[in-house]
């Protein structure tokens, strides 16, 4: 295979890649406190190659590009006022802590309810934990006031206290499902928030436009096809060398 093809074809698979990871983004644009997925970008290089560039035998090794790894954009997205009591939304850095299945996940989506037994829950039935890591339990006939600082009040008293953390290293956190992220080194622990202010009545939109992510959606799809010609091009100029071949022998 040449190395037109070769390059090609790699970056049909980078392409291709790409556009499942725009397809996420795009089912999630509704997504109360969703963070994108981007692509950092890089070149391969065959380990024959650095071989022989250190042996001085080429000047230059042939490159591929890849998507060297995803990574999550963590920037904030704008606050929509919902007027709903139980509806939070974090400015600033820090995350929610809620009870996952398999143990405790974080998110920044807000969009809170109440069980039939008072707990505050996730849409998804994930109770909503306190500073305590105890479920956060509510009487459903009285109205209930959360502060900035994420302390949860009722009939005058506070009642609990959101369990709000943060991570120093964000590269531990790994996404779960939607809006969640689970941690996948558990020797790193949570740390306290700092500088975050809740808002209740309010939910976090998805930190991307959905205009972004067409103009981007386009981008790839023109570059496919680019790739997709100039693999059809290597092919035709193998088939003519082979031609000619032919014909001089």
């Amino acid at each position: 295979m040449d190395a037109l093809t070769i390059a090609a074809a790699s970056g049909l698979k980078a392409r291709m890649e790409s556009l499942e990871m725009l397809a996420n983004n795009i089912a999630n644009q509704s997504s109360p406190g969703y963070k994108a997925d981007r692509e950092f970008y890089s070149l391969y290089i065959a380990p024959d190659a650095l071989a022989s560039l250190n042996a001085d035998v080429i000047p230059i090794p042939p490159t591929v590009p890849v998507i060297e790894r995803h990574w999550t954009d963590y920037t904030q997205g704008v606050l929509n006022e919902t007027g709903n009591p139980l509806h939070l939304a974090l400015s600033g850095k820090g995350f929610f802590t809620v009870a996952g299945p398999s143990g405790p996940l974080y998110t920044r989506n807000g969009s809170f309810r109440l069980s039939a037994t008072g707990e505050l829950e996730t849409q998804e039935g994930f109770a909503v934990l306190g500073q305590g890591g105890q479920p956060i339990r509510l009487n459903p006939a009285q109205p209930v006031d959360i502060t900035r600082t994420g302390e949860v009040r009722q009939g005058g008293a506070a009642i609990a206290q959101l369990g709000l953390v943060d991570f120093r290293q964000p590269e531990a956190l790994a996404k779960h499902s939607g809006t969640y992220f689970q941690l996948n080194d558990p020797s790193i622990q949570p740390g306290p928030v700092q500088d975050a202010a809740v808002h209740q009545g309010k939910l976090e939109a998805a930190n991307f436009s959905p205009a972004e992510s067409a103009v981007r959606l386009v981008s790839v799809m023109r570059q496919f096809e680019m790739l997709q010609k100039a693999i059809q091009i290597g092919s035709e100029m193998g088939r003519r060398s082979e031609e000619v071949a032919r014909v001089g022998s």
